[in-house]
């Protein structure tokens, strides 16, 4: 029996998806359940599972964009896996070319010479090799650029007109160094982030209001309990947790600021769906953390370790990562110590964090040394005002440098379930 295995729906709006790679190949014998694909779709890259164990025939290649419910490969499910033969894997130990071309290449040169003929060998050069055609001559002349330092493309190597006229010269000293290139297609995930980047600076009247954070407060809370909150708790008090409660506090406080624009008219929500930047092994991910407002320290934390790991290990779901109200991203952890993040359409504003350094800053009309982030708000400001904008990150900065009374209502101990 031949099964045709069609492109199931990654989600609610997608049409189509690109052939990421073929994890096996064709004629292979798979299992059913056995990742035979990755897909990638606008929003994530997903697993392709077999349908039945059979004999795999593909139906697309690698780069190819397939509509949804197209059918992708054909499964014969009355074939049986062949005695002492393995599911073959792209990227595995096939070897079965490699010795192939082994035996072929032994084969010739001993037919050489026994026939007393000297082997071909493809990477000898001939006397044409780097040799100017009269007319390749002539331009390399007029542009001032040496034989030697054009490769030949025309028979035996010789160097024709197209190549010299395609030939740029040197701006410098010639080093000998590498100087090649690669190209290589974009992912469709990394196609539709640019897509929507560049829709994000061309429709939305964006810009960024920046201020800083004395982080000594959160420092002396963690060193103070982050032990006891991970061994309670299991995963550990970082300052994702802070920051996200100080945001819905914030957004709460300036509504506009959790809102959208829907052609003529403001979407404002009474909830708050929190997006995480966060890098995965395709690109840009943003997973959804859902009403935020609802969650303790311990809530944000367990479920930002959820979404981290799930969009690293390439598990995140198009459901995950879909809707947001406000997104939240960490450049600090990368090193950045400032930046203008740009809005994640539809929304209306991002938060930016920064990496943390030590800085001398007045206090009491003394001078200390504090740790310090900057963060930054990039807002649409078709309906966030500027007073909106500085008061919201006003406000988080007020929570964030004092949490023990904005946050936790004077109450570490409850706040943290301790």
């Amino acid at each position: 029996m031949i099964l045709e295995m069609k492109v199931p729906s990654p989600g609610e709006s997608i049409t189509e998806v690109e052939i990421a790679e073929w994890l096996v190949q064709d004629g292979d014998y798979v299992e059913k359940d056995q990742a035979i694909a990755e897909v990638d779709s606008d929003k994530a890259t997903l697993e392709l599972p077999a349908e039945a164990s059979g004999t795999i025939t593909l139906k697309a290649e690698e780069g190819d964009a397939v509509a949804v419910g197209a059918v992708v490969c054909l499964i014969d499910t009355s074939a049986e896996p062949k005695a002492g033969a393995s599911t073959t894997f792209k990227g595995g130990d096939e070897g079965g070319n490699d010795a192939n071309a082994e035996e072929d290449l032994k084969k010739e040169q001993e037919s050489a010479k026994d026939t007393g003929a000297k082997a071909p060998n493809p990477a000898e050069k001939t006397y044409a090799s780097g040799t100017a055609s009269p007319a390749a001559k002539k331009v390399l002349a007029e542009k001032g650029i040496d034989a030697s330092a054009v490769t030949g493309t025309g028979k035996d190597g010789r160097i024709t007109k197209e190549d010299a006229v395609k030939a740029v010269p040197s701006m410098g000293t010639p080093t000998g160094g590498n100087r090649g290139q690669s190209r290589s297609k974009m992912s469709m995930l990394r196609r539709k982030v640019a897509e929507r980047l560049v829709e994000a600076k061309n429709t939305t009247a964006m810009l960024t209001t920046f201020n800083e954070v004395n982080m000594t407060p959160i420092f002396e809370l963690r060193n103070q309990y982050k032990e006891e909150f991970k061994s309670k708790h299991g995963v550990g008090l970082g300052f994702m947790s802070f920051f996200t409660l100080a945001v819905v506090r914030a957004l709460q406080e300036y509504p506009a600021v959790n809102s959208m624009i829907d052609g003529k008219e403001m979407i404002s929500y009474d909830f708050v769906d929190v997006s995480i930047a966060v890098s995965g092994p395709k690109g840009l991910m943003v997973p959804v953390i859902r009403n935020a407002e609802n969650l303790t320290f311990r809530g944000v934390e367990a479920e930002v370790k959820r979404l981290a790991l799930r969009a690293r290990d390439g598990q995140i779901t198009v459901d995950e990562m879909t809707g947001g109200t406000f997104t939240i991203s960490n450049g600090g952890v990368f090193g950045s110590m400032l930046s203008t993040p740009i809005i994640n359409p539809p929304q209306s504003g991002i938060l930016g964090m920064h990496n943390i350094i030590e800085r001398p800053i007045a206090v009491d009309g003394k001078v200390e040394i504090h740790p310090m982030m900057y963060v930054a708000l990039s807002y649409d400001h078709r309906i966030i005002d500027g007073k909106e904008s500085v008061g919201f990150l006003v406000a988080v900065k007020e929570a964030l440098e004092n949490p023990t009374e904005l946050l936790m209502n004077n109450d570490v101990k409850k706040a943290l379930e301790l």
